[in-house]
């Protein structure tokens, strides 16, 4: 994506604007009518476009072009020239999204100077899009657990298809990188990818946002599903749809149109839509907040997305990558990870999931004095215990029993954590701590663990 599409019905004029641009040392493609244009766009997007307002035997005029390519190609820039260009022409262009406008006869170092600053702008836009698309292939899918295995399997078997996905799983678990990782795979991973964010859109405004507004005062306003045109549509947190707008969504995914807002045509869409949510939905269907045919819809392919805690073997993989990430991005220190601190990290709790595990490790490496290893001390917040969540299964309470008592909670709350950290595998755990397999079990059994439960927890649990 490096060239220019110059469409404009009078050859002479794309001939010089083309020559112009060479001279510079762009590429070009020319078009002559409505046609042309599209086909030129189809075949391949352009990084900008210069479009002609009147298109003499076009079943299009500009404006019309104008409004496909930012439905379609909503990242290539516009300039608009017309040889009897106004004030109001050039306002209705930009309100339908254009660029910049150049009345003819145009100045060419007029004409070079928005012509490069709508380059940069296109160079921007496909930087960030590059970027998005790489994210789902960063540190959120870093992974060799089994569980993290079997979901990044499911994910690339869905991403093959149009299904609609619904993912579940603990806030923080990555459901949005497994979304965005489910559209980097797929053919749809050229066009957009929007996140309609459900729990933070005000109820009032969800609709005005989702299907977009149209006036006469301020032109055509696209909402989210337009610009997700031809990608993806996530609904972040579905369960927080307001319920007044949720038959309004099975309608579009019925349907593939809606009108928008003061708007009367129909805008058609091609969207893939797919969905998350850390709640029951069946629970909220019961209690009349989610209407089941929107459920039955949205759940065509379940996914469930494991929480950090059922994949602890991945924990030192990713806090590596965090610190590679901040070092990077902000300048923090590249402090090594021992393995002493490794296993401290997979003995924590962690409600939070990935967003908690990260933000960890950039509050070690802010406060930190910046040299060395990170140590299993630093993991603890300034008042000498962990931070609200992150608390290490060896608690405070241990300081104040006797040594015999405090050595055997020691020996249960160590071993619980390893046979947690290695997913309840026995053998592992007894290679990790040093002791005979046979030998483990013994232990286990003295202090009343089996399985990695407590005994007395089974009982309670009966």
């Amino acid at each position: 994506m490096s060239d220019i599409l110059i469409v404009d019905d009078e050859r002479d004029i794309r001939e010089l604007i083309s020559d112009i641009l060479r001279d510079e040392g762009y590429a070009t493609r020319l078009a002559a009518n409505s046609d042309q244009a599209m086909t030129e766009l189809n075949a391949e997007e352009p990084a900008l476009m210069i479009l002609d307002i009147w298109l003499k035997d076009s079943k299009m005029d500009g404006i019309d072009i104008l409004k496909q390519v930012k439905r379609n190609n909503p990242d290539v820039p516009v300039v608009i020239i017309s040889g009897h260009g106004n004030i109001e022409i050039a306002v209705a262009a930009i309100k339908q999204g254009a660029y910049d406008f150049i009345e003819k006869p145009f100045n060419i170092d007029q004409l070079l100077v928005v012509i490069r600053r709508a380059m940069e702008t296109s160079r921007l836009r496909h930087e960030n899009a590059t970027l998005k698309r790489g994210e789902a292939r960063a540190a959120e899918m870093l992974g060799n657990s089994p569980p993290y295995r079997r979901l990044r399997d499911q994910l690339d078997k869905v991403a093959k298809s149009n299904g609609r996905v619904m993912l579940t799983g603990e806030p923080g678990a990555g459901k949005e990188i497994a979304a965005r990782y489910i559209h980097a795979q797929s053919p749809r991973a050229r066009a957009p990818f929007v996140t309609v964010s459900c729990a933070t859109i005000e109820p009032e405004h969800m609709e005005e946002v989702l299907f977009g507004r149209e006036s006469a005062e301020r032109g055509i306003e696209p909402g989210l599903l337009e610009q997700a045109h031809g990608g993806v549509i996530y609904f972040d947190e579905v369960a927080d749809m307001p319920l007044g707008t949720q038959p309004k969504i099975l309608r579009v995914l019925t349907e593939q149109q809606f009108q928008r807002a003061g708007g009367s045509d129909k805008v058609r869409v091609d969207l893939r839509v797919i969905s998350s949510t850390n709640r029951d939905l069946a629970a909220e269907i019961a209690a009349g907040r989610f209407r089941q045919e929107l459920y039955d819809r949205l759940n065509v392919v379940p996914v469930a997305v494991p929480s950090l805690a059922e994949r602890r073997e991945d924990i030192p993989m990713l806090a590596e990558y965090f610190i590679e990430q901040f070092h990077a991005t902000q300048g923090l220190p590249l402090r090594e990870l021992p393995e002493e601190t490794s296993a401290a990290l997979q003995a924590m709790n962690w409600p939070g999931n990935i967003r908690q595990l990260r933000n960890v490790i950039e509050r070690v490496l802010i406060l930190g004095d910046g040299t060395g290893p990170i140590q299993p001390s630093e993991l603890e917040t300034r008042n000498g215990g962990a931070g609200a969540g992150e608390a290490l299964a060896l608690g405070p309470q241990i300081t104040s029993l006797a040594l015999r008592e405090a050595r055997e909670l020691f020996e249960r709350e160590y071993l619980l954590a390893q046979i947690n950290r290695f997913g309840g595998n026995i053998s592992r755990t007894a290679q990790f701590v040093s002791m005979e397999r046979s030998a483990l079990h013994r232990k286990l059994k003295s202090l009343g663990v089996v399985g990695g439960v407590r005994v007395d927890d089974e009982v309670a649990a009966k």
